[in-house]
């Protein structure tokens, strides 16, 4: 098939044949271009496909970057050039007086970053196309087939002229609508929790006092963002205008819901876009279906309370990227992608929790509801074990994966950026490369800088401290392994097991 595409590698066309060890990813959102980078970077052949032309909108979906989402960007060199770009704030304010403190999180990003999700898009494009991703444009999945050897696209070019492609897995980042996991016949449980909520791009005559605002009042509620180039997002919604999608929306009815909320409406005009929307809470029951993944909205939405939608897919990715590498590059059994599913499905289900109790608060209207969110704000305002719990959870930073019985207690915990000999631990996983830490004088004792053959899965380092634990880290930044005082044998079994050959 010879499709329509514009492709940023240089490579144009649609091919009917591929390599037996390639991954296709379906949509080129943050998940799918970090996803796809991750796997280019550990030597993946990689095809992401997209149904749009290739364009960075500046109509932003999301705004903000949590930290535990920062470390990950962090650990493949991204992070600090997105700071410089957006605002920090170290605390997220939900509604009224209500807000969780961030400046106490045992990260080194410690706040929260206000930045349009295009300047995310942007610095993940550039990874990808530096590690050497092709991208199709302009390409649409119209159907699916798989078997034990592989995985085949159907898909439709711009021009209708349709075609094939295939690959050894898929993965579907293609949004809430995925037709990726339409081919695969996967439900998509749940419903609309909000219903015509306003959404305007605007200029605004007043500067807001914070870099986000927020808040519910009786029927009401509003949120206002800054976009960076003058632009302001307004999204609010007013519990008595209750229309279709396709009402016509005009500025005045925004001004309005924003005055109520917020008590002005900041002199907004020129919008550049309108529009309304409902908000959804949904996930798929299986991120997997024998090679076909699902990753981001494809597998979870939510409402946008607490900012956790774009943050939550990236981590998906995260996760999912390191383990297809080692399985297609022949260094692991296909077990090891049942981990997926078993680590990420209930972050997904913990977050639909999380961003649907915020939204239900600012909503709240009965007398009992009113008095539990003057009761969270007591608690969550505090610096004690629930305003952490909550700051842990809406960050990432509290999640941890499950761990086999009898492991060492950092088996599945997110591993903070430590100090090592050879800098930080952040940069050590910036080669997409599992990392060994251990004490210098073990290193050298066991000979654990000669890597025998596995330079391109493991880096080894060492504490800059006088800790005594071996720790192997995945390369998503959480402890595969860890022993304190290990003999060599048990630290060569843990390589074998994380690394294989």
């Amino acid at each position: 098939m010879n499709g329509k595409a514009n492709d940023t590698t240089g490579i144009t066309g649609i091919t009917g044949t591929t390599a037996p060890r390639n991954v296709i990813v379906v949509g080129c959102g943050p998940t799918g271009l970090l996803l796809a980078g991750d796997l280019a970077t550990a030597g993946v052949p990689v095809t992401l496909v997209e149904k749009r032309p290739h364009k960075i909108s500046n109509l932003s979906r999301a705004f903000v970057l949590h930290a535990r989402t920062l470390e990950q960007l962090d650990a493949r060199g991204l992070a600090d050039e997105l700071e410089s770009h957006g605002r920090t704030l170290d605390r997220i304010r939900l509604f009224g007086r209500l807000s969780v403190a961030l400046d106490a999180l045992p990260s080194r990003f410690n706040h929260l970053l206000v930045i349009p999700q295009y300047e995310v898009e942007k610095a993940l494009e550039r990874r990808a196309v530096e590690v050497g991703v092709r991208f199709v444009y302009e390409t649409e999945v119209t159907g699916l087939r798989q078997d034990a050897e592989g995985v085949t696209l159907e898909v439709r070019g711009a021009d209708g002229e349709v075609g094939e492609l295939a690959a050894a897995y898929v993965v579907g980042a293609d949004g809430m609508r995925s037709a990726v996991r339409e081919a695969v016949g996967l439900p998509f449980p749940g419903k609309s929790v909000i219903r015509s909520v306003v959404l305007a791009d605007v200029l605004l005559a007043e500067e807001p006092e914070s870099i986000l605002t927020a808040n519910a009042v009786g029927d009401a509620f509003a949120f206002i963002a800054p976009f960076g180039d003058g632009y302001y997002r307004v999204i609010g919604w007013h519990r008595g205008r209750d229309v279709p999608d396709s009402e016509p929306l005009e500025l005045d009815e925004v001004k309005e819901i924003v005055r109520l909320s917020l008590g002005r409406d900041y002199g907004m005009h020129d919008a550049r876009w309108m529009s309304r929307f409902h908000s959804d809470e949904r996930q798929a029951p299986s991120y997997r279906v024998g090679r076909v993944f699902l990753a981001g909205d494809a597998a979870h939405v939510h409402t946008p309370a607490g900012g956790q939608g774009m943050n939550t897919g990236l981590q998906d990715a995260a996760n999912l990227g390191w383990k297809l590498a080692l399985v297609v590059n022949g260094h692991a059994g296909t077990d090891l992608l049942d981990t997926y599913q078993a680590e990420r499905h209930p972050v997904g289900k913990a977050v639909l929790r999380s961003s649907g109790g915020i939204v239900r608060l600012a909503m709240a209207k009965h007398p009992w509801t009113l008095a539990l969110r003057s009761a969270l704000t007591t608690v969550l305002n505090g610096v004690g074990p629930m305003g952490r719990k909550a700051a842990g959870q809406i960050t990432g930073i509290g999640f941890a994966y499950p761990a086999p019985r009898g492991s060492h207690a950092l088996v599945g915990t997110r591993v903070p950026d430590v100090a090592l000999e050879g800098g930080r631990l952040y940069e050590a996983l910036r080669g997409g490369r599992f990392v060994l830490v251990a004490p210098a004088a073990v290193v050298r004792a066991y000979g654990l800088d000669d890597l025998k053959g596995r330079e391109d899965r493991l880096t080894v380092e060492s504490w800059a401290s006088d800790r005594r634990t071996t720790l192997l880290v995945r390369p998503d930044g959480y402890a595969a392994w860890a022993a304190e005082s290990p003999a060599a044998p048990a630290v060569a079994a843990a390589l074998a097991a994380a690394l294989g050959d």
